[in-house]
């Protein structure tokens, strides 16, 4: 019979209790074009319209959004000091403590090849889990640069004469986020490897040459819960306006920016209080996620809340992370 993945990690309206694959179908669900009007009504006195919650009151609502809607000042001014000043200083744990176990990571490309649409990273930002600069300097691509895109990247040739060599970089982050261990000794819930936060890391992480293992990644590109409804990616403008509620990569882009945005994405998700559950995975062995067909007339039997109750997700929630 067919497998149901609704879970408690699931997005869902706080008014009817309709369960969503992502946060974009809960959005058209109360104030898309074709909306449940019901939910609608009410979605607009006392609906958050970043995290779609439902309060309590309008007063509730507008105490609640105080705080909900994050503001980009002191992010466009640190990136703005600190790209006066690159840092190109990255320490290594060493053992002795933790230090940020969560760090995003960001790059801006200049432009290879004859056409100019080969990505070459050209600038690297790593951040902790407070927005405290970690790593932040421009890298010296291996090919030639045909492209310097300065309307979005802001660099210009000079800044990347004496910057610092990809296989410099590339070691230096590597063995920051395996904490200085190798990396095939790098698994899931290791104590020295750090989660790695970011938008399209595949991307990022192929062009500074670098491997990491996937189960460390947390990327808002490829989180169900922010993707389209067609389980398209996002873009991350469009997540930060969305979610967060300010503007970013207006004009000249700084990867310091795009790493705060990505983290407080992360951090939004993360602090989601859901139902804890022994094996909340599908992909547990110990899920009960897939049943037998001469079970078929007990499960139509059941109520939406039972069903609910006996499933599992199908993708990693990152609630989850919060209680390791």
């Amino acid at each position: 019979m067919r497998t149901s993945y609704h879970s408690v990690h699931e997005p869902s309206c706080g008014i009817c209790k309709k369960h969503c694959r992502s946060f974009e179908s809960l959005r058209e669900h109360l104030i898309g074009p074709l909306p449940k009007q019901e939910c609608k009504n009410i979605f607009n006195l006392r609906g958050c319209k970043f995290c779609l919650a439902i309060l309590d009151s309008p007063y509730a609502l507008r105490i609640h959004q105080q705080t909900c809607q994050l503001s980009d000042l002191n992010a466009g001014l640190l990136a703005r000091l600190n790209s006066l000043g690159i840092r190109d200083n990255l320490t290594i744990d060493s053992g002795r403590t933790r230090g940020s176990q969560v760090v995003a990571l960001a790059c801006k490309m200049v432009g290879g090849g004859s056409d100019g649409s080969l990505d070459l990273c050209a600038r690297v930002c790593l951040i902790d889990e407070n927005e405290n600069i970690i790593f932040h300097t421009y890298v010296k691509p291996t090919l030639a640069v045909t492209n310097y895109r300065y309307e979005t990247t802001g660099i210009r040739p000079e800044y990347l004469r004496d910057a610092m060599p990809l296989k410099q970089v590339q070691k230096k982050i590597q063995d920051f986020l395996c904490n200085g261990e190798p990396m095939w000794k790098i698994r899931p819930r290791c104590a020295k490897a750090r989660i790695l936060v970011g938008h399209g890391l595949d991307h990022d992480l192929d062009r500074l040459q670098i491997e990491y293992p996937a189960i460390m990644f947390r990327d808002t590109a490829k989180y169900p819960p922010l993707m389209k409804t067609s389980k398209l990616s996002n873009s991350l403008k469009y997540l930060t306006q969305a979610y967060l509620g300010y503007d970013i990569q207006t004009g000249i882009q700084d990867p310091y920016e795009d790493c705060v945005a990505t983290m407080r994405l992360y951090k939004r998700m993360k602090s989601q209080n859901h139902r804890a559950e022994d094996y909340p995975l599908a992909s547990d062995p110990q899920n009960r996620n897939n049943f037998a067909t001469w079970r078929q007339n007990e499960l139509e039997r059941m109520t939406p809340e039972q069903m609910l109750d006996i499933s599992r997700s199908d993708f990693y929630c990152w609630c989850l992370d919060s209680r390791d």
